[in-house]
């Protein structure tokens, strides 16, 4: 049975304080009435009894919950509520720190300038639960409608892909919103690149005889990237040291990057790959010329330096070079990494196994050497299906 007692409050008004028990143990709950003035007490009484009968039928049916508890509940609610970051502070707190530990330094900053400049000023005071497939999409579509290459919109989807894997995994979300936003396609209006993405031996043939008219640094430098495949980044990081004149090996120890932030600075080889690559006579003795000429100058450590100091050359410097060198020759779309592609393609069309170029290449996978530059050119088109029919014709003769 409920139990009520008449009390006044500070400012003088009367109510009734209703309470029912529990049971053993615990506390009782309480809950206040107020009879609307000039009410008879009967009146009162009548109405008294019904409320405190439906409150105590509320309690047994566990419709009410004692003050402490509810703000208990509360507290935790808020507590709860706290823990659960927005995409910035998540991205902020968590993803970019758990990234950079296997990241370079050139990625992290790559990734953190997709962040600052597409992702969080779109979705990034959102709490994480928040995020819908609908926003996600919503964003690649802005991006892909700036014009913005369809590169620049695969790397967005990559990156809030990574970035939902990894708070699904982490529990800060029940559900992955990613797993709902299809891969981007290119727009319609957008120019597909069909040339080629590396130089046939012909070509590369026009490079070498522009370069013949070329200061030797650039000879050298050129001739290398053609040689080894590597990047450009490798080469201007390689020292002096890293060469052996004997046998025409090039140890790849280090990578020259640059960041806006972070500015010039000397990393590991991509994918930490150190490894040893082989260059020709003709290179070795341009190499062995630049050092007699660079003594000259300034002592350095460095194969590639600046043109004033004995600092190393800018890892952008080559591409730079290649640019206007490409519009003095004609020779269409010259940079470092098509020189890559040029030599995988060269290499592989006539002969060398995969895991060689790719080991030259500094590839973590073989796998990236085939899918990225396995570029085959006309002549060896053609090549191919003269084999076919050859092995065609010799099994009809059997």
């Amino acid at each position: 049975m409920p139990s009520t007692r008449k009390k006044t409050n500070k400012a003088g008004q009367v109510f009734y304080e209703i309470s029912v028990s529990r049971g053993r143990g615990k506390s009782r709950l309480t809950r206040r009435w107020y009879p609307p003035e000039g009410w008879s007490r009967k009146a009162i009484e009548r109405e008294l009894a019904a409320v405190a009968a439906e409150f105590e039928r509320q309690s047994d049916a566990g419709e009410i919950i004692a003050r402490a508890e509810q703000r208990e509940r509360e507290a935790e609610a808020e507590r709860e509520a706290a823990k659960i970051l927005t995409l910035r502070q998540y991205g902020e707190r968590v993803f970019m720190p758990s990234k950079a530990v296997t990241m370079s330094e050139n990625s992290r900053s790559n990734y953190q300038g997709y962040l600052d400049k597409r992702i969080y000023p779109a979705l990034g005071d959102l709490k994480l639960p928040e995020v819908t497939p609908a926003q996600l999409t919503a964003l690649l579509l802005d991006v892909q409608a700036e014009g913005k290459a369809h590169s620049t919109v695969i790397k967005v989807y990559t990156i809030l892909h990574s970035f939902f894997k990894m708070a699904y995994l982490g529990d800060m979300i029940d559900r992955n919103p990613m797993d709902k936003v299809e891969r981007p396609k290119p727009r319609k209006d957008e120019v597909k690149a069909d040339g080629p993405q590396s130089y046939t031996p012909s070509e590369v043939q026009k490079i070498i005889a522009g370069l013949e008219q070329e200061p030797l640094k650039w000879q050298a430098l050129v001739h290398l990237l053609i040689d080894t495949g590597i990047r450009r980044g490798e080469c201007c990081a390689l020292q002096w040291k890293n060469i052996d004149f004997e046998i025409g090996a090039v140890s790849i120890v280090g990578n020259l990057c640059y960041t806006p932030t972070k500015g010039v600075y000397l990393d590991t080889p991509k994918n930490s790959h150190i490894r040893t690559v082989y260059t020709g006579a003709h290179t070795l003795a341009l190499l062995r010329q630049l050092r007699v000429e660079q003594s000259r100058k300034a002592i350095s450590a460095y194969v590639f330096t600046k043109e004033t100091s004995p600092e190393p050359m800018h890892p952008q410097s080559p591409t730079r070079y290649l640019k206007k060198f490409s519009g003095r020759y004609g020779v269409p779309d010259l940079h470092p990494h098509k020189l890559r592609h040029t030599f995988a393609s060269i290499a592989i069309t006539n002969g060398a196994d995969v895991a060689s170029v790719s080991e030259a290449l500094g590839h973590s996978d073989k796998a990236v050497t085939l899918r990225m530059y396995t570029h085959a050119d006309q002549e060896s088109i053609s090549q191919a299906a003269q084999i076919v029919r050859e092995a065609i014709k010799k099994a009809g003769q059997g």
